[in-house]
């Protein structure tokens, strides 16, 4: 557990000191995001926070983790830094969103060479689809979560916290190594980042946090209990990007927009933010939920078969009255 916890300080230490640095850059370089309708920002912000994170994340890795695991460690890092370097492109000249999910296929392709991929199935073809889907899907939710000031990290952080607690629990030092450093570049980023953000992560690091969280999970095991039951767990831990992107696909098909093209303020956030009268409450409603779920899943790992499926189901079924009742609300 100290080497956690080493690892996880040395990222916070690293991103708050680092981030500072992002932010002159940004500003320097032109890497700005500039108020628009469909955006909760009033003045011009500086992104590049994203690359602050990465380097935290990294460095961080590189000077306290275990060599082992050479080959995952290295796909892990190698998908990581092609997510990163497309959203830094996509920050600063924009990329079309066919580039952006060819771009997320290669890089989950990349784990799967590694022999990181999901192992649920007795079938090898399978597998590599599973694989592929998730870290794109997740990759894609963290990205499309990034809409409020510190709402995007900070649930990264209680993701990547759950993450930690679950690998502590098992000895499981890659993933928990991972998750450490994610806790720290996260928290330390989010010290700038909380409302009002004096910088933001933009797509270098939202497509990063969504890529790693979803490479974490699909290295969780559970040696305690059986795979049937929990699978459930990852996705209990990322139920708030999960649910805000089925929310926004749903929400936008129904309206016959496309569901990731069309900007909006229709996500959860926004739609609390309505709600509450109050952007902090809404990001803080957000991180509640996250917990929530976090504990669920806590839950699952150790649970029966029926009792997880008990708690997967209602979860399930809270999901789907929770987006009924924010599609009865109106649309700004």
């Amino acid at each position: 557990m100290t080497s956690y916890l080493l690892i996880l300080v040395s990222a916070l230490i690293l991103a708050i000191g680092v981030t500072p640095l992002a932010r002159l850059t940004a500003q320097r370089l032109g890497f700005v995001d500039h108020p628009s309708v469909r955006k909760q920002h009033v003045i011009p912000t500086p992104l590049l926070g994203g690359a602050a994170i990465y380097v935290a994340f990294i460095v961080a890795l590189i000077l306290l983790g275990n060599r082992s695991y050479v080959n995952q460690v290295a796909g892990i890092f190698l998908g990581a830094t092609l997510m990163s370097f497309m959203g830094l492109w996509d920050d600063r000249r924009g990329l079309s969103p066919w580039v952006k999910l060819i771009g997320q296929f290669v890089a989950a392709s990349i784990l799967v060479v590694a022999d990181v991929r999901i192992s649920l199935f007795p079938w090898l073809g399978l597998n590599i689809a599973a694989t592929l889907l998730w870290v794109v899907f997740i990759t894609n939710a963290m990205n499309l979560l990034d809409n409020m000031d510190g709402l995007s990290g900070g649930i990264a952080a209680i993701a990547a916290t759950f993450f930690l607690l679950f690998a502590a629990m098992s000895g499981q030092y890659l993933v928990g190594a991972l998750a450490a450093a994610l806790v720290g570049a996260c928290i330390g980023f989010l010290y700038y980042n909380l409302n009002p953000a004096s910088i933001f992560m933009g797509d270098t690091g939202a497509l990063f946090l969504g890529f790693t969280l979803a490479a974490v999970a699909i290295k969780l095991r559970f040696p305690d209990n059986s795979a049937f039951v929990t699978w459930m767990v990852p996705v209990l831990v990322l139920a708030v990007p999960i649910f805000d992107t089925t929310l926004v696909i749903i929400s936008r098909a129904r309206r016959g927009l496309n569901p990731l093209s069309t900007p909006g303020k229709d996500h959860l956030s926004h739609r609390l933010a309505r709600m509450t009268g109050s952007p902090r409450e809404a990001v803080l409603i957000c991180y509640l939920l996250a917990g929530m779920s976090g504990l669920a899943a806590t839950f699952v790992t150790q649970a029966s078969s029926i009792e997880g499926y008990v708690v997967g189901i209602a979860m399930f079924l809270a999901g789907i009255y929770g987006i009924w009742r924010l599609e009865r609300m109106p649309l700004p």
